[in-house]
C-alpha cells in the first residue's frame, strides 16, 4: 500500500468522524425542542451510518486466490506481504458515510394541558435526544478522530523520513 493511499484512508475517516460530530452537535442543540404544530413531530435524533469503501471480503478473496496460485513468486509472499503487481489494492479503501438516519426511539411526552400545541390528552412531545447518549457518542467520535489524526501524522512522518533517506 502506498503512503498516499494510507493518507487517503485516514483522511476519509477524519472526514466521516467530523460529520458524525456535526450531527451529534445538531442533536444536542435540538434536544429541548417540542412539536411546533398541533399533531406535528418535534426534532428527531439523527444517527450516522458508516460503511467501508472497499469490502473486506473482496480483499480477503484476493489474498486467498493469490496464496493458492502456482506461481512461485506469489507463494513466497502469500502471508499478507505487499504485492508489487497489485499496487492499487487499497486505492479506494477507507470509510464513507452511508447515510444519516432518524432514530426510531419514541418522543418524550410532557404533560402540559394549557399549551395550545397539546394533544387531546394534554401532552406535548419533546425530542427523543438523550443528552447522555449524545455525550458518549461525541466522546467516541472524538477518540476515533484523534486516532485517525495520529495515524495520518505517523504516515506523514514516515513519508518525510523516506524522502530524506532517498539521497543516501
Amino acid at each position: 500500500m502506498s503512503f498516499v493511499n494510507s493518507l487517503d484512508i485516514s483522511a476519509s475517516a477524519l472526514s466521516a468522524q467530523r460529520l458524525r460530530m456535526d450531527i451529534i452537535s445538531q442533536n444536542i442543540a435540538n434536544q429541548e425542542t417540542y412539536n411546533t404544530s398541533p399533531g406535528g413531530d418535534p426534532y428527531c435524533r439523527q444517527l450516522v451510518i458508516f460503511s467501508e469503501k472497499k469490502k473486506f471480503g473482496d480483499i480477503l478473496d484476493k489474498y486467498a486466490r493469490l496464496a493458492y496460485n502456482d506461481d512461485e513468486d506469489v507463494k513466497n509472499y502469500s502471508r499478507g506481504v505487499y504485492y508489487l503487481d497489485h499496487q492499487d489494492r487499497y486505492k479506494s479503501a477507507g470509510v464513507t458515510v452511508a447515510e444519516v438516519i432518524e432514530d426510531d426511539a419514541p418522543f418524550v411526552p410532557v404533560y402540559d394541558p394549557d399549551n395550545p400545541l397539546a394533544d387531546e390528552d394534554g401532552y406535548i412531545y419533546k425530542s427523543n435526544v438523550d443528552n447522555t447518549k449524545e455525550q458518549i457518542d461525541l466522546l467516541a467520535a472524538q477518540r476515533s478522530y484523534e486516532a485517525n489524526a495520529a495515524a495520518f501524522a505517523a504516515v506523514k512522518s514516515m513519508l518525510s523520513t523516506a524522502m530524506t533517506l532517498k539521497g543516501r
